[in-house]
């Protein structure tokens, strides 16, 4: 971008103007719950795991009733059920997601075929040529989104995707937020640092040693200095972001780099043949899945996380790229063999990487 790096930067409203739309449904696996139990609208609600909160799990999504209690996403269960002891707990029901994630993303190319997946819950959508103010083509969406599946999503549009997705969560939920010039300095800047995707907990504490907390402040900053603090290319991506520059293009396309599964045990095993029975399992899961999806493999992983929480990891190149279940656990078996089996285990997953398509 010319001028990027002058002294005055270029923000990203002078740019030449994208209209990128970010969709994300709002408390995604508890409203598709929500829907087949009307009664507990209202309600604190947790989803994740089995739904028993007894037991190994942690919330995957929860009702804004359960997130004034504290619970968020990637919680314990058990941590859930003590924040809130009222809370109703559900297990996840993958494929009945999907099933609503499938409708509103139908909806969503019916607007533009430019759209990025990003997951079951949220997608990017280019609508720099749709005709029409932006406002009015997120409201339609909304409405057809309703319509169709009965759930509620929050929309934000701007110049690119990180302020699109910025806006989104600015009016949760069934929220519609479009940025335009002037709006950088007025919603963005006020905003804590942990609000840009990208920034996380351990750099939000290492800014606010430095005595930045808001997004305005760290526009503030040259970014020499956040480059000496954070490195070349993480302190450019600090200072791009707090002036929303982000000429990032919309991914309509991934090649798979990778396909793992794993498993928690509920209670922590010692027993070799359960972890042989299980590793066996995992590596059929993935051969299955590389099969559904035309891949083959060059190189097989697993992970053993023990009872105190050790983690080892390990990886075999395979002599010839496969998706053959059989080959896929003689691999899996090979590394567990490099692992010292000294402790109970609580955690087991089987990896395969180096991905490519066949033909």
């Amino acid at each position: 971008m010319t001028g990027l790096f002058d002294a005055e930067p270029v923000r990203a409203q002078d740019a030449p103007r994208r209209r990128i739309l970010h969709l994300d449904m709002d408390a995604f696996f508890a409203a598709v719950e929500l829907l087949r139990r009307p009664e507990l609208r209202g309600k604190p609600v947790v989803i994740g795991g089995s739904g028993d909160p007894t037991r190994r799990g942690v919330v995957s999504t929860a009702t804004y009733e359960a997130r004034a209690f504290g619970v968020r996403s990637g919680m314990p269960l058990r941590t859930a059920a003590k924040l809130c002891p009222a809370c109703v707990f559900l297990p996840v029901d993958f494929a009945e997601y999907r099933r609503y994630s499938a409708i509103f993303k139908q909806a969503m190319r019916a607007v533009s075929p430019v759209l990025e997946d990003r997951g079951i819950d949220e997608a990017f959508l280019d609508i720099t040529d749709v005709r029409g103010e932006p406002e009015e083509i997120a409201a339609s969406l909304k409405e057809r989104i309703l319509a169709e599946t009965g759930l509620t999503c929050s929309i934000g549009i701007a110049p690119n995707k990180l302020l699109a997705k910025m806006a989104s969560e600015l009016d949760k939920p069934d929220g519609l937020t479009v940025l335009g010039p002037g709006d950088l300095e007025r919603r963005i800047w006020p905003l804590g640092v942990r609000k840009v995707p990208g920034i996380g907990p351990k750099t939000e504490a290492r800014l606010a040693a430095l005595g930045i907390r808001t997004i305005g402040e760290l526009a503030a900053v040259p970014m020499e200095r956040l480059q000496a603090a954070f490195g070349r290319a993480y302190g450019r991506f600090l200072h791009e972001a707090s002036h929303g520059i982000d000429e990032e293009p919309l991914v309509t396309h991934w090649e798979p780099k990778q396909r793992s599964r794993e498993t928690t045990f509920q209670e922590d095993v010692g027993d070799r043949s359960e972890i042989a029975r299980t590793l066996a399992a995992l590596a059929r899961e993935v051969a299955a899945e590389l099969a559904e999806e035309g891949c083959v493999a060059r190189s097989v992983g697993i992970k053993v996380r023990f009872a105190d929480f050790e983690t080892h990891t390990r990886e075999k190149k395979l002599a010839a790229p496969t998706a053959a279940e059989a080959e896929i656990r003689k691999a899996a078996f090979e590394c567990l063999g490099r692992i010292r089996l000294d402790r109970r285990v609580r955690l087991l997953g089987v990896r395969a990487g180096d991905l490519s398509r066949i033909g």
